[in-house]
């Protein structure tokens, strides 16, 4: 596919895999110098790009009449389908691609919701806010844990405490002993989240979801002990469809 044909979403699925798929990247964690060339990718991404009508009309758009960019395009031509910002009454994610390497998919937010207190084990995770506002809390463990047991619980440092981010924003990345890597997120507004998680959660390989509750330390400001927790019981993440640009997908290495 010629570069000036690719939709901005390609672009980002291209660069993931040349920098996290085995024999393409450094190995181990990618360089400062790759990280920043995902955030400029991410950057320069918008809910459009990824088939999100941020102002909530949905269904089809004509090419014609909507933004010139490349990603308005449709490979068959006239029109692009857009999913409605107003449709998403609870959490939902829309998974645009997945392999061994790495994830990509956008978490949609109504206004008040919460995604609780969780980390990413040995991820690297970069997140760009395609619209809307939330408040951030998260944290890193004071000692990493050396195996998947050693992660219900322990010390942690405060990273940030009800951060506040709004679109537009510069993507973000937390890393696997820094940056972040266990958080919440509570959406002040409808927003949504594309995130990159490299390598993707895998129970099986170590890297399970773990949720957690923070327990202040009075008296050592800026520390608190996590303790693993339950899910509400009413908390619920839902699927929706990835409508936006197809994507091409290097089919000898992976399947999505």
């Amino acid at each position: 596919m010629d570069a000036g044909d690719r939709s901005k979403v390609q672009r980002l699925y291209d660069a993931c895999d040349a920098v996290f798929s085995p024999g393409k990247g450094a190995g181990g964690l990618p360089t400062l110098t790759q990280i920043r060339w995902l955030q400029d990718i991410l950057d320069g991404m918008t809910a459009d790009d990824v088939g999100i009508d941020a102002g909530g009309g949905g269904g089809e758009r004509s090419s014609s009449s909507s933004s010139s960019s490349d990603d308005e395009r449709s490979p068959r031509g006239g029109r692009r389908r857009f999913l409605s910002a107003r449709a998403f009454t609870r959490i939902t994610y829309v998974h645009i691609h997945e392999c061994d390497d790495f994830s990509m998919g956008v978490f949609c937010f109504p206004a008040g919701a919460t995604l609780p207190l969780h980390d990413h084990p040995q991820m690297v995770v970069l997140s760009k806010l395609l619209y809307g506002s939330m408040r951030v809390t998260s944290y890193d463990w004071v000692t990493a844990p050396c195996s998947a047991a050693a992660r219900k619980g322990g010390l942690a440092k405060v990273v940030a405490v009800d951060e506040l981010r709004e679109a537009p924003c510069k993507a973000s990345v937390l890393f696997p002993r820094s940056g972040g890597n266990i958080h919440a997120l509570t959406a002040v507004t409808p927003c949504a989240l594309l995130d990159v998680l490299a390598p993707p959660y895998a129970e099986d390989l170590g890297r399970p979801s773990t949720y957690f509750a923070d327990i202040p330390i009075p008296s050592h400001p800026g520390f608190a002990v996590l303790e693993e927790a339950d899910l509400p019981e009413d908390f619920r993440v839902v699927g929706a469809p990835y409508v936006g640009p197809e994507l091409v997908v290097d089919m000898g290495l992976y399947d999505d």
